[in-house]
């Protein structure tokens, strides 16, 4: 179990290694892109080479990439829609080629075309950008905070999508935020309800498609629909839901991403090394 947070790469790709190691983190995440869309900052081999190299320089075990914002593959908008498909497929390719472990991303919603005629949209389009793909980062589907219809807010949702006839060869796997869980309705403030959440997961989706975990207290109630991020120990989750997570042997392989505000992260950091300590 390694800690990391999302990191900055202001001044190129090749500053998120350095940025990471100043915080203290032994795992990282970034994008390769701007989140809002734009210019994308070349990649090539020789600018993969200095990354990789840099991340062993600065002892760093893992690095993962998270897509951009805009991506709805339910969208009516073919524009969006195939814009969608493009853009996750390259910045596949684009974490394969520095290496990166996973790259997760967020589905979009339901709102254009609702749910029945969204999810067929949705299956099709990840099957055309998986089946083009040959690199070795691993796609994972975050889970959701559950604001009006975006996809991806329960379990039963995400292995409505994993396990469909058209995308089980895939072995698509989960990245499991704890404040967006929070806010759909799983309960980790203490040991019981972590419990309780991880014996749901397991049941509906299965342990072994969890991959990775963002590792972000909650500023909103359990079950809010919101996605607010908070300090960990500072939010309604609290140090108690923090430390039974950490402390369940079910998790022992997960690595945590932090995703809290910039000036709290160092601190966010050390607690959690702090609490795995112990």
């Amino acid at each position: 179990m390694l800690f990391g947070a999302h990191v900055s790469i202001a001044g190129g790709l090749n500053n998120a290694p350095k940025n990471a190691a100043d915080l203290g983190c032994e795992v990282f995440q970034m994008f390769t892109r701007s989140p809002q869309g734009g210019w994308v900052p070349p990649l090539n081999k020789t600018i993969a080479k200095q990354f990789k190299t840099d991340c062993k320089k600065f002892k760093l075990k893992e690095w993962v990439v998270h897509t951009p914002y805009f991506i709805n593959f339910a969208s009516a908008n073919p524009r969006i829609y195939n814009a969608s498909i493009a853009v996750v497929l390259q910045e596949l390719e684009r974490a394969s080629m520095i290496g990166a472990k996973y790259l997760m991303t967020h589905l979009g919603s339901y709102k254009d075309l609702g749910h029945d005629a969204g999810l067929k949209q949705l299956v099709e389009g990840l099957d055309k950008m998986l089946k083009g793909y040959k690199g070795e980062t691993k796609f994972l589907i975050e889970i959701s905070a559950g604001a009006g219809e975006i996809i991806g807010d329960t379990f039963e949702e995400i292995a409505e999508i994993i396990f469909d006839k058209k995308l089980i060869k895939y072995d698509i796997g989960v990245c499991y935020d704890t404040q967006h869980g929070f806010a759909s309705g799983y309960d980790i403030r203490n040991k019981a309800s972590v419990d309780a959440t991880l014996k749901q997961f397991n049941k509906i989706i299965g342990l072994e498609k969890l991959k990775m975990s963002h590792c972000n207290d909650s500023a909103t109630e359990l079950a809010s629909r919101r996605d607010r991020h908070e300090h960990i120990g500072k939010g309604k989750i609290g140090v108690e839901g923090f430390r039974a997570l950490l402390g369940d042997k079910r998790l022992d392989k997960i690595n945590f991403i932090l995703e809290t505000e910039h000036e709290g992260v160092e601190n966010d950091l050390k607690l959690l090394k702090k609490i795995r300590g112990k």
